[in-house]
């Protein structure tokens, strides 16, 4: 059995993330109350919330730069903890807002970092780069250049090179279109739609935006104050919300949502 599960794993059938009663106190705030949530493979599952609701902490408690205080994070049937977090790690592919580029190193040794790092073939780097920037469409002639000398669109499409370098089992996004303007977004969206259908993924995904969570969702999880209000299909939140507060949610972004729905 164990040897089944591990060759289901390498072929990404069985891989799957499972928050059991997460709990994260910062500042003596509870930031995350007893969060339970289950990613199953292939599935695109998207956080929204407002402002300050522990969305992105749930990424970084994944990542394992958020100990818990109470509760779990299992990855892969492993619960995540100091010994094994940098193993898991790899396996994780993490993108925030920001970026997070390194100024000071190109484009190619932004995407190339970790690979380098664990001393991988450098063959096998320059071919993995070549599938990557197709699959991002970006043009090869950046590959030399500095994140200083590219668009915003341009440089989050590096984060995300950079983020599937090692072919990464979890894709883990924070807010990742939040500051591009319109149109860029509108076209990264299309763009990373698509890559996610591609891959088959299992993807996290982070925004404060109800049309992009109905946009890339499978399901979508409503979040306040560090609880999961309610967790399903658009339909379910959409017409059978759990509370008013769910339906509020959804009324102050009613313009986006009739725009989405049409798509």
């Amino acid at each position: 059995m164990v040897f089944i599960r591990r060759w289901l794993t390498r072929t990404g059938q069985a891989v799957m993330l499972n928050l059991d009663n997460l709990t994260i106190c910062l500042q003596d705030k509870r930031v995350l109350d007893r969060i339970s949530l289950k990613l199953e493979a292939g599935e695109t599952t998207v956080l929204i919330g407002p402002s300050g609701c522990g969305k992105s902490t749930i990424l970084r408690a994944i990542i394992g730069l958020v100990p818990p205080d109470e509760g779990c994070v299992e990855f892969d049937g492993m619960e995540l903890c100091p010994e094994n977090i940098f193993h898991a790690r790899a396996r994780m592919g993490y993108v925030i807002q920001s970026g997070g580029l390194f100024p000071h190193l190109t484009v190619l040794r932004n995407i190339t970092i970790a690979a380098r790092s664990m001393r991988q073939d450098r063959n096998a780097i320059l071919k993995r780069v070549r599938e990557l920037h197709d699959l991002v469409q970006l043009p090869a002639d950046l590959l030399e250049r500095y994140p200083a000398q590219l668009s915003g669109g341009q440089q989050q499409r590096v984060c995300l090179m950079r983020a599937l370098m090692l072919d990464p089992a979890l894709l883990l996004l924070d807010e990742p279109l939040a500051a591009l303007d319109p149109m860029i977004r509108a076209d990264m969206q299309s763009d990373l739609r698509n890559i996610f259908r591609t891959l088959g993924k299992t993807v996290l995904m982070v925004t404060h935006d109800m049309g992009e969570a109905l946009y890339f969702g499978d399901r979508i999880v409503l979040m306040r104050n560090g609880r999961i209000v309610q967790s399903g299909k658009a339909d379910d939140l959409l017409k059978h919300p759990v509370d008013s507060f769910v339906t509020r949610f959804i009324q102050a972004q009613r313009n986006p949502l009739e725009r989405q729905l049409k798509i």
